[in-house]
């Protein structure tokens, strides 16, 4: 097999070598993919499972008000897309999401948001293939794929299968990126079409009864879990696919043009088609042939409809027409999943590849085979995606861990803009955001309340998965850039991941089997105590055991560390804690304090960022006149509000 070896840094680091592969390493990809392709690859990865099964799981949090969390999802999502492309359009990267942080904020706060990228890009293959396989146990229920009475995928037919769809998505991405983008085209169509006709079919089953009083009236649950239905139950997980656009801007021909407006056209598209398929999956409820009580909106989660709610609810509408094209919907399930999975499949590929080309991985991620893919990257995106088969066999368990980890990145969206306005202010800047300070600012809160929406539950997991990253940056990363000896770095992440371990097993939230912390656990208080503590520990030793350089990394990250912390305490006693009934901060004051956390964390994000060697490395190349290597052609600048050009250059402001 023929391939290209990583390229090596020159000895020593520092500006200009080191890690000076951030900007060599693109030069191996291919740059085939246009506007067309790119906003394919966007709306293959939006239209996925989530239309399928969130329509239900909204409606069961948040009853017919679930319409209102789609809204509130697409524009929370819109809000962190507008910065995002401001950044990939002067900066586009493979693996692009995993990389931005390090760049303006150095190694430590780069390897724990990268890290959680990384989490939700190997998972969401994963969830598609459960999805499949939970959709085809609805039209075949005698071969049992999922477990009885269940969501939950059975061993060993159901879980054999979802590893058969993973083996599909890894071949389809093995074979490269101009056949993976050609094949996408067309599916994309499909996974337009079929929704379309979904809306069409399941409104003539349409009753405006399940929007009036007979249920409750429009938001018969309150407020509240309107909210809380944007993070739980699928919505953001559904528009998440705006980001492969970005992922992919290394291979694109023109990134600085077609990647801001492919992600835009693909959030558009898609806020329109979930609204219109909730309002008619709601109207278009049959509770008869669910077997629940009128207006028992909770009751959905657990009804039979689970396992496949829109191909039920055609068949329930007794009409021969539409259960006929239910049987289609079973193609569909099929093919929309296996859509959004194999394209996930190769954003998890380059996120280990992103994060190799940082040190955060050993440089054997980046080694090409003879289609310029990765390979290695990608046998490391099936190896651990596979695993989170034996952790959450089911659509409904993964989707708010995914959705968690995915959020808790695009935080850095409004931060690194405005920390890259500040530290490279006379950049050109094909696409300009307006009124920067207010975008950003309402991007951060946007994406921190959608993380604090996601429940004490659902966080605390992704947070234990999150923080144990610190020791692959103090056992590789911190001796690799000579922040700290091998030795330091080898002690002190063993000491940091027993202890981390440990705390996670006292808690009893991690792992568990239900939705209570294991029998004989710690109290909370002293859970979070000792949680907290290590983190601030491990952190302050980290920093008094660097050199000069690695203490500027360590400082430029506690701004997450206080983000976390103070998120995780909130969450708890919030109104989505585990007591909810009994919260001790009611709706909506958790949801502004929410906001508060949020806005101090994105101000010090911004005032602690620095010149990291990357950082660097790319003022050399500008100041040389040398181009980037992943931005081979100038462009106008362009607005994402409002499309007209702009000056090459602009101030911080």
């Amino acid at each position: 097999m023929a391939v290209a070896e990583p390229v090596q840094e020159s000895p020593g680091g520092g500006s200009g070598s080191g890690f000076a592969s951030y900007e060599r390493t693109d030069l191996q990809l291919r740059k085939t993919m246009g506007l067309t392709q790119l906003t394919a690859l966007s709306l293959g990865a939006i239209i996925g499972s989530g239309w399928l099964f969130a329509v239900l799981s909204a409606d069961s949090v948040a009853g017919p008000a679930s319409l209102f969390s789609w809204l509130i999802g697409g524009v929370c999502v819109l809000f962190i897309a507008f910065t995002y492309m401001e950044i990939s359009a002067m900066l586009p990267r493979t693996g692009a999401l995993s990389r931005y942080p390090q760049l303006t904020h150095g190694g430590y706060a780069g390897m724990l948001l990268a890290w959680s990228y990384l989490l939700s890009a190997v998972t969401v293959p994963t969830i598609e293939a459960e999805a499949s396989v939970t959709y085809l146990n609805s039209e075949f229920p005698k071969i049992g794929l999922i477990s009885p009475n269940s969501t939950i995928l059975s061993w060993p037919k159901g879980i054999m299968l979802g590893y058969g769809f993973m083996l599909f998505f890894f071949v389809l991405n093995f074979v490269g990126i101009r056949f993976l983008s050609e094949v996408n085209r067309w599916v994309v169509l499909w996974k337009l079409v079929i929704p379309t006709l979904t809306f069409i079919f399941v409104f003539f089953a349409f009753r405006s009864s399940n929007y009036g009083s007979a249920v409750g009236g429009i938001a018969p649950l309150g407020a509240s879990p309107i909210f809380e239905a944007v993070a739980t139950t699928g919505i953001v997980f559904s528009f998440l696919g705006f980001r492969q656009a970005l992922e992919y801007a290394g291979e694109a021909r023109r990134p600085q043009r077609d990647v801001p407006r492919a992600t835009l056209i693909s959030v558009g598209i898609a806020i329109v088609l979930y609204t219109v398929l909730q309002i008619a999956f709601t109207g278009a409820i049959r509770w008869g042939s669910i077997g629940i009580k009128i207006g028992n909106w909770s009751a959905l989660s657990t009804s039979t409809w689970a396992s496949g709610p829109f191909y039920r609810e055609l068949h329930a509408a007794g009409i021969g027409a539409l259960a006929g094209f239910a049987a289609l919907l079973i193609w569909d399930a099929v093919i929309s999943p296996a859509g959004t999975g194999y394209v996930y499949m190769g954003t998890a590929t380059r996120t280990f590849y992103g994060m190799s080309v940082q040190r955060l991985f050993p440089p054997g991620m980046q080694v090409m085979n003879r289609f310029a893919i990765p390979w290695t990257a990608l046998v490391a995106s099936i190896f651990v995606g596979g695993l989170f088969f034996v952790r959450e066999p089911s659509w409904y368990g993964l989707v708010g861990f995914i959705t968690s980890t995915t959020v808790l990145t695009y935080i850095m969206g409004g931060a690194g803009l405005m920390s890259l306005r500040r530290l490279a202010p006379t950049w050109r800047r094909p696409v300009r955001l307006p009124y920067p300070w207010v975008l950003c600012a309402l991007s951060f809160i946007a994406a921190t309340e959608v993380v604090y929406w996601s429940g004490f539950s659902v966080l605390v997991e992704v947070v234990t998965f999150v923080m144990i990253s610190i020791t692959i940056y103090l056992m590789y990363y911190a001796p690799a850039k000579g922040f700290m000896s091998n030795n330091q770095g080898l002690s002190l992440g063993l000491v940091y991941l027993v202890a981390w371990v440990w705390i996670a097993a006292k808690g009893g939230w991690v792992l568990r089997a239900g939705t209570l912390p294991v029998a004989g656990s710690w109290t909370f208080g002293t859970y979070f105590t000792a949680f907290a503590v290590a983190l601030v520990l491990v952190t302050t030793a980290t920093w008094l055991l660097s050199n000069h350089e690695g203490r500027k990394h360590v400082q430029a990250s506690w701004w997450f560390i206080f983000f976390v912390i103070s998120l995780f305490l909130l969450s708890y006693y919030g109104s989505l804690g585990v007591n909810a009934s009994n919260a001790t901060v009611h709706f909506p004051y958790d949801y502004l304090i929410a906001a508060a956390i949020g806005l101090v964390s994105f101000l010090w994000a911004v005032y602690s960022a620095f010149e990291t060697d990357e950082l660097r490395e790319l003022h050399g190349a500008l100041s040389e006149g040398r181009p980037l290597a992943a931005v081979p052609e100038t462009e106008a600048a362009w607005h994402p509000l409002h499309g007209g050009d702009s000056p090459s250059t602009e101030g911080a402001g």
